[in-house]
Formats: structure tokens, sequence, C-alpha cells
């Protein structure tokens, strides 16, 4: 076929999604997001959990969650909250900030794609999904902690 090769063009067009999100979320204020943030918020949107339990969610070790959160909780976008069913366990929660991050991510992706819609055509844009959908290996038994991180 000609044209780019097929992985250094998804490459490229990941990375021009990711400049354009950063680019949109410094627009809203949060131009302080770190590469990692995005899972944790997606994790944590779902329900406060502990920072081991936010560990295996995300496939790291607790020591990596834990610096993690602290670099996330310094920045304003995590807090720390007692365990009502463990007084040595704290719950990390998202703060306004951090539920106001994970709105303007999600309000991002539903205008990016919107646009996809218009440029491209519904029905390219319903196959392109698909198509990486099954590349990336989103299924409804989703084994691997990274993608299921990604997923919620």
């Amino acid at each position: 076929m000609a044209g780019p090769d097929f992985g250094i063009a998804l490459g490229l067009a990941y990375q021009a999604f990711v400049d354009h999100l950063r680019s949109f979320l410094a627009g809203k204020g949060f131009g302080d997001l770190g590469r990692s943030d995005g899972y944790v918020f997606r994790a944590l949107a779902e329900r406060p959990m502990t920072v081991g339990a936010l560990a295996a969610r995300l496939g790291v070790t607790k020591q990596a969650a834990a610096q993690i959160v602290e670099d996330m909780r310094r920045r304003g976008y995590l807090r720390r909250d007692p365990d009502p069913t463990d007084r040595r366990a704290a719950l990390l929660a998202l703060t306004d900030r951090g539920t106001a991050a994970l709105d303007a991510a999600r309000q991002f992706h539903r205008r990016f794609e919107r646009r996809l819609v218009r440029e491209h055509g519904d029905d390219a844009v319903r196959a392109l999904r698909a198509v990486i959908t099954a590349m990336a290996g989103l299924t409804d038994d989703v084994p691997h902690p990274h993608i299921r991180a990604m997923y919620l």
C-alpha cells in the first residue's frame, strides 16, 4: 500500500490526539496534568479506593501508585479521606479540581469524535472505532489492568 508505514501513521495520529488534548486542557486551566493522571482520574471516578487497590487497577507497584498519588494530591487533583471500614487505611478520591479535569477531558473526547464525523463521515469513524477497539483488545471481558483502567 502507498503512504506511510501503518504503525508510524497510527503513532503519529495518537501523538496528534494527545497534543490537541493537552492544548485543550491547558486552555481550561489544567496545563499541569501528567501522563498517568488520566488513568487515575478514570479509576477514581468509578469509586474511591486505597493506594493498593489503585495500584492493582493500574497494574503498577504500590510504591509507583503512591508516587503518582502524592504528585496529583500536591497539584490539587486528589484527596485522602479516612476509610470508614478500616481506620488504618485512607481512600483516595477526586477533588473538585480532579472531577473538573476529568470532565474537561471527556468533553474534548466527545468534541474530537464529533469533528472526525463531520470531516470523514459517521461510517468511517464507526469503522475506525471498530478497528482500533479490536487492536486494543477492548472486549466485554477486558483482562489487562492497563486496558481496564483506560476503558472505564
